[in-house]
């Protein structure tokens, strides 16, 4: 195998492929991309695991659209109703549930309770140390794991179930109201309810257990994928909705140039973000790994160096993701009380969407995942351990600690940079649309492209290296 020899000046050099902008316009023209899924496509084993995904996808957005029991339709597709259920934090929900939320169907839940779940088990596994033993433990570890996950993402399910019924109760959305006659059937429609949320919580999570043993992987990306692409619809006619106004007459004179100009800029801003994200995310530092020589019979190996990457985005989506679950915790337990209700209304007013406690909220959670997901999934001690039993070092530092330090202190300043990008995409949008209120469409704006743009850059990376392990004759041939 060919090593790369980057300049011995330097142990650690970022990475350099042509033109930043040359690379941005190749992934906004798509060829490589789709180049990349026509390939795959041809490949029989990889065209199945592409249709078994589209095909979940597929009978997610018909659960996402089926209405549970006992929900008063009509008043639910009012205009008032909806601007309720889209508004605040409440926004971001409808948002990664692909407008489930706000039609209280089968899938209004999405994929939070599993997300939040997987959050707690994780951290369940570091405060604990018998779990952490566990998830070490092969692939029966590992199973024991996420059945311990499966039983969590109930019990999560049943408690924000019971929540969302509240609030929809709250809002007059039942067909039945909670009266001196009608109490035993109003608890009766509750309990179906619930029930009927929960299963469909349990069923995402089936799905996309099911994506990533049978389709591409990265189950619950793929479906927030879906979802979030399910809504440019929607934001596409928020976006129009400035150059009308509440009739849906279009603008005249100044006030549709205004109208004009921030659609203008809108789109133009989502660009940027889509730019900033390719580039970023396809950024990595690499440390240059020196081996030493050694003689096997009468032949010399090593001698030669190499790279270790560090991805300047190592984290990806999921600090947005696990950030976005977290601070949805409070208002769903709001969601018990009613609308008149004291603590209901100080959760909607100071940690709403647009708050300064629930935007400082966002940037602190952010952080915070970016680190503590790094710190989960890569190990200094592990990679040095490893880089030092192959023979190799970092010209100037010892094998073993020092190594550790030194890719430590680097992985911390990349993590640093990344968590910052994270907090500017996702938190910038949200902060201009609390201070301009025409430009509120743009508060989840940042979050949505990460997430998707991520989850196709992980995609066709995932695909790619199934292509390349498939092609891969070995040594013998």
């Amino acid at each position: 195998m060919k090593a790369n020899n980057p300049s011995p000046s330097a142990a650690a050099k970022p990475r350099k492929e042509g033109n930043v902008f040359t690379r941005i316009g190749k992934w906004f023209a798509g060829n490589e991309m789709l180049q990349t899924f026509s390939n795959a496509w041809k490949i029989p084993d990889l065209r199945k695991k592409m249709l078994f995904t589209l095909m979940i996808i597929l009978l997610y957005r018909i659960g996402a659209n089926l209405y549970v029991p006992f929900v008063d339709t009509d008043a639910i597709q009012s205009n008032t109703t909806i601007t309720q259920l889209t508004s605040g934090l409440f926004g971001m929900i409808n948002l990664f549930s692909g407008g489930a939320f706000e039609q209280a169907s089968l899938f209004a839940l999405s994929v939070s309770p599993y997300i939040t779940a997987s959050i707690v088990m994780q951290l369940l596994q570091i405060a604990i140390p018998k779990l952490g033993e566990m998830a070490k433990d092969g692939d029966e570890g590992k199973q024991k794991i996420n059945k311990i996950t499966r039983i969590v993402t109930v019990v999560l399910a049943l408690i924000t179930a019971y929540g969302y019924v509240q609030l929809l109760s709250s809002y007059g959305l039942l067909v039945v109201s909670n009266t001196a006659d009608t109490r035993a059937m109003y608890w009766f429609a509750v309990a179906v309810m619930v029930l009927c949320l929960c299963a469909g919580a349990s069923i995402i999570m089936w799905l996309a257990e099911r994506i990533n043993e049978h389709g591409i992987g990265n189950g619950v990306s793929i479906i927030l994928f879906a979802n979030i692409i399910s809504r440019g619809g929607a934001m596409l006619n928020s976006m129009i909705a400035m150059m009308q106004d509440s009739r849906g007459d279009w603008l005249t004179g100044w006030q549709l140039a205004l109208g004009i100009f921030e659609f203008v800029l809108s789109l133009a801003l989502s660009v940027v973000v889509v730019g900033l994200v390719v580039w970023f995310t396809n950024s990595e530092e690499r440390i240059r790994i020196q081996y030493a020589k050694k003689v096997v019979g009468r032949k010399m190996y090593g001698g030669q160096s190499s790279n270790l990457p560090l991805k300047m985005n190592m984290a990806g989506v999921m600090p947005i993701i696990f950030a976005s679950s977290i601070v949805s915790i409070l208002p769903t337990i709001a969601g018990f009380f009613s609308s008149t209700n004291g603590f209901n209304r100080f959760v909607t007013n100071y940690l709403g969407t647009g708050t300064p406690v629930y935007i400082l909220l966002y940037f602190i959670l952010i952080f915070g995942f970016s680190y503590f997901y790094i710190m989960i999934s890569f190990n200094p001690i592990e990679v040095a351990n490893n880089i030092k039993s192959n023979g190799g070092s970092i010209k100037g530092y010892r094998s073993g600690t020092e190594t550790a330090a030194y890719i430590k202190k680097h992985l911390n300043r990349i993590t640093t940079i990344g968590a910052v990008f994270l907090a500017v995409i996702a938190g910038v949008p949200m902060v201009v649309g609390a201070l301009v209120p025409s430009f509120s469409s743009l508060a989840f704006s940042g979050s949505s492209l990460l997430i998707v743009v991520g989850v196709v850059l992980e995609t066709v990376r995932t695909i790619e290296a199934q292509m390349k392990l498939r092609n891969y004759k070995g040594f013998l041939d």
